[in-house]
């Protein structure tokens, strides 16, 4: 079966626009929430992770006459830097961009046939409809659907495969992800744009201050005074491609594989985890197995020797999500060392498993477990390696988990590039 290739990255996120910004963040591991711009957020706790104003995207303010949105904004501009990334020339046709300006590159490009996109995202262009409730309604006033990521993306590129937004919560872009690597695998597509977009959503916040669920301060997974999660907004996007088509037309940067994939519904309760934890560690299991991934192999692996080097968990900072996640990952994947997104960059939803598979896309590519955002005393009951000094990767392989409402659970194992 051929390999699914990771060749180009794009982000978007409360660390600046570009991968490079997101990287350089991870490193530097000093982020804080702040206090949403909306005179209409009347909660008890209206914090959030933003993309800084500066890097918000200018436009597209429509398509096709229709208005977009922030998420939809989000997914075309971290779309446009992993195409230019992955080094993808134009596709034909009025829709799909045009000369090196648009993807860094010139010449013949894939089958158009043959490109598809899975992007994801929990509220979409909920903003849009935010404002038409409150009278602040786009300058078209025209309506437009709440979920076009995928086809506003689809249409730019000229990706005339398979186009499907996937919205099931947290767990949606590690989903969209599996979903494109099996469009890979099955013969039905070479490249796949693939990932997810948030932001911020009034109504989506004040359900979660409602809930009890936003933590005062910060994000602050697996530490002993965690009080919730604090979202955050922005984009991830991957380029996934067949190893074959990766070198029938020479791809110049290859950041690793996906190299497994689990899923598993706790089929136990609208919004708490299972409390044994036993179908999350099926979808660990499936994907360890898959990758062919040693699990429990800690830190002690060389790198390459196809041991499990790291986890990036889904690690909310609410109460019982992170002691079941804890308890099954002491278990299955012992003292190997955990670098938390979320802590980073909050919470983002829908597209919380597209930034932790980016995380793990560059943590393989340089070699380099960054530093864990101090969170603070650790929970005893969360048993789990929170580095907080760089070190070098150990280990050949990465596990990423994304969990969601609905009890729908997924692990992915991206792993080395070969040699």
């Amino acid at each position: 079966m051929d390999d699914v290739l990771v060749t180009g990255l794009g982000a978007l996120s409360p660390l600046g626009a570009g991968v490079d910004a997101f990287w350089r963040g991870m490193h530097a591991a000093d982020t804080a929430p702040v206090r949403v711009p909306d005179p209409l957020a009347h909660m008890d706790h209206p914090l959030m992770y933003l993309v800084p104003e500066a890097d918000l995207p200018d436009g597209p303010e429509e398509r096709d006459g229709l208005p977009l949105g922030r998420g939809s904004q989000f997914a075309l501009a971290a779309a446009r830097e992993a195409v230019a990334d992955a080094g993808l020339a134009a596709l034909p046709g009025p829709e799909g961009p045009s000369g090196p300006d648009a993807t860094g590159t010139t010449g013949a490009g894939p089958d158009p046939r043959r490109v598809a996109v899975a992007l994801s995202t929990g509220m979409g262009d909920t903003d849009l409809h935010e404002g038409w409730w409150t009278g602040e309604a786009p300058a078209s006033g025209r309506w437009a659907p709440a979920f076009p990521l995928a086809s506003v993306v689809g249409g730019w590129f000229g990706a005339q495969g398979v186009n499907t937004c996937v919205s099931n919560a947290c767990a949606a872009s590690g989903y969209a992800l599996s979903m494109a690597a099996d469009l890979i695998r099955s013969g039905e597509a070479d490249v796949v744009i693939a990932g997810g977009a948030e932001a911020y959503s009034r109504v989506a916040l004040a359900c979660f201050n409602r809930l009890g669920a936003i933590d005062p301060e910060r994000c602050r997974p697996f530490a002993a005074e965690r009080r919730g999660t604090v979202f955050g907004e922005g984009a991830a996007v991957l380029v996934l491609e067949s190893a074959s088509h990766a070198r029938a037309r020479g791809a110049r940067t290859v950041y690793g594989r996906l190299a497994g994939a689990g899923w598993s519904c706790d089929a136990y309760h609208a919004t708490a985890p299972e409390p044994s934890g036993e179908q999350i560690e099926r979808a660990m299991r499936v994907a360890l197995r898959e990758a062919g991934a040693g699990a429990g192999a800690g830190s002690g692996s060389e790198s390459g020797s196809g041991g499990l080097g790291f986890v990036i968990p889904h690690g909310t900072g609410t109460a019982l999500n992170d002691v079941v996640e804890s308890r099954v990952l002491d278990e299955l994947t012992p003292r190997t060392p955990l670098y938390s997104v979320k802590a980073l960059i909050g919470h983002t939803g829908g597209a919380a498993g597209a930034f932790a598979a980016l995380a793990a896309s560059l943590v393989l590519h340089h070699k380099t477990l960054p530093p864990n955002v101090p969170v603070g005393t650790p929970d005893p009951e969360c048993s789990v390696p929170l580095a907080y000094g760089s070190a070098p990767m150990t280990g050949a392989y990465g596990l990423v988990n994304a969990y969601a409402f609905g009890g729908n659970n997924i692990s992915l194992v991206f792993g080395e590039a070969a040699a």
